[in-house]
């Protein structure tokens, strides 16, 4: 059977010591402690191609999870996402090592200047070979707003018109200020850059002002394909305007679905095609060769699984301290300058009022956060097929439980199953990551995304891939 859609898959990852599956760094077959070892993040690249993986995306985060109980020693204990490393210095490596193989990197407009930032993301798209994307975030810690400088973290609403006009500046810096044609590395005359041919960008505005012009050459997608992860009502206008891939974290296929077609509905309205989007649901597995191979997997992760864990990560993303709350308690909405999705995940898009023991219960469960994919290989396969039949997603970002083991399960015993079925590719496509998303001379953006629209006259025509 072949529904006509293949199905994505990108690994979900994080240069830390724990990522998303808390407790399990004790597991004998984990790897995680390697995470500062670039020949782990080699070998996972090389994994991740033979399984013919999308992407790598890399999440990250700047400060410390010390909402709960107040401080950061539960998130230090327990490898909360800290000690944590740069997720963007271990992609030129990763791009050596293989030749398909693209990575999403995540890097907030809340803290990271725009004209250093523009210039790291040409440098990565050049080394890669226009195989990088950029996951924008709006940074949420308050522990991190404090390292740099700020007495508090700033208002939810507001990171996202900071971020839309950091957006605006980036892209007047990758797609206006160098002509495609200013390096002409011209020895007779003596000329490498024309420089009637390198433009400054004037950028006045009220967050930023900055001229330039930018410091790099365009580079094989100019602007990097363009990630966001963010489900409230400010992140889905941002990701209608901005964003080629979407990552979202649903739990079931109603609330999915609805942010799917919303995020699309949206995007037509910024003179954009519903299929500009690709949504990408995050998920964690558990496969077994059968079922009760599976189930015994799962009490061996429930054993090692931490209690303090998740609840430290749900106070970093919500600003809930569930310590502060008896069993029998129930949470009410509120707009969180932390993360308004996950506020609303057990209030106003919970399916029945829950009380915060029954939170609690949910958040520590494995997979957590995550919908957890579940059962033999045959079984996983079904599942991954329903939620794309269902909502119109167009595949996953995998968290894993254990590393690298649960993602070779995935590679090993799903894909193939996939395959079989038509829903999996067999072979990468040529050309950039752009291109292996939306086709053969895609590598820019279209002429109808709103970056375009900075562009130079002349220059917008022939590689947009429209």
């Amino acid at each position: 059977m072949n529904m006509g859609k293949q199905i994505r898959l990108n690994a979900f990852d994080m240069n830390t010591a724990m990522h998303s599956a808390h407790g399990l760094w004790k597991h004998p077959a984990s790897e995680r402690h390697r995470y500062k070892d670039l020949r782990y993040w080699v070998e996972l690249a090389q994994l991740l191609e033979r399984g013919l993986f999308d992407a790598l995306f890399l999440a990250d985060v700047y400060g410390f999870y010390d909402v709960f109980r107040g401080n950061r020693d539960a998130a230090l204990r327990d490898a909360v996402q800290v000690p944590v490393n740069d997720p963007s210095l271990i992609i030129p490596t990763m791009a050596y090592a293989t030749e398909h193989l693209s990575f999403a990197v995540t890097i907030p407009t809340t803290y990271e200047p725009p004209y250093a930032h523009a210039r790291r993301m040409s440098t990565l798209d050049h080394l890669t070979g226009g195989r990088v994307g950029w996951n924008i975030v709006t940074s949420f810690l308050p522990s991190a707003a404090k390292n740099f400088g700020l007495d508090q973290a700033v208002n939810h609403d507001r990171r996202y018109e900071v971020a839309d006009e950091y957006m605006e500046v980036v892209y007047k810096l990758w797609e206006a200020s160098w002509e495609e044609d200013a390096v002409v590395r011209d020895a007779v005359r003596g000329i490498y850059t024309d420089p009637s041919k390198v433009h400054e960008i004037n950028h006045e505005g009220r967050y930023y002002n900055i001229p330039g012009p930018h410091l790099s050459e365009p580079s094989p997608q100019r602007t990097p394909v363009l990630y966001q992860a963010g489900t409230s009502a400010k992140g889905r206008e941002f990701a209608a305007k901005h964003a080629e891939c979407v990552f979202i974290d649903a739990h079931n296929y109603e609330s999915l679905k609805f942010y799917v077609d919303d995020i699309r509905t949206k995007a037509v309205s910024y003179g954009r095609k519903p299929e500009d989007v690709k949504v990408f649901m995050a998920i964690n597995s558990i496969v077994g060769r059968t079922r009760a191979e599976a189930e015994e997997k799962l009490r061996e992760y429930t054993a090692l699984r931490s209690e303090d864990a998740p609840q430290v990560l749900y106070g970093g993303f919500s600003g809930i301290d569930l310590s502060k709350y008896d069993r029998s308690d129930y949470l009410s909405y509120f707009a969180s300058d932390h993360g308004q999705a996950a506020v609303a995940r057990f209030t106003t898009m919970s399916e029945k009022r829950m009380n915060v023991g029954e939170v609690v219960d949910e958040i520590v469960k494995i997979g957590g956060r995550s919908a957890l994919l579940f059962g033999s290989a045959e079984e996983v396969a079904d599942q991954m097929q329903a939620w794309v039949e269902k909502t119109g997603i167009d595949g996953f970002n995998l968290a894993h439980l254990i590393t690298p083991g649960s993602l070779k399960d995935i590679i090993d015993l799903v894909v193939p199953i996939l395959q079989e079925r038509g829903l999996y590719k067999t072979e990468y496509a040529k050309g950039t990551m752009r291109e292996k998303l939306f086709g053969p001379g895609a590598s820019r953006l279209p002429d109808r995304h709103p970056g375009a629209a900075f562009r130079r006259a002349g220059e917008a025509k022939e590689r947009s891939g429209t």
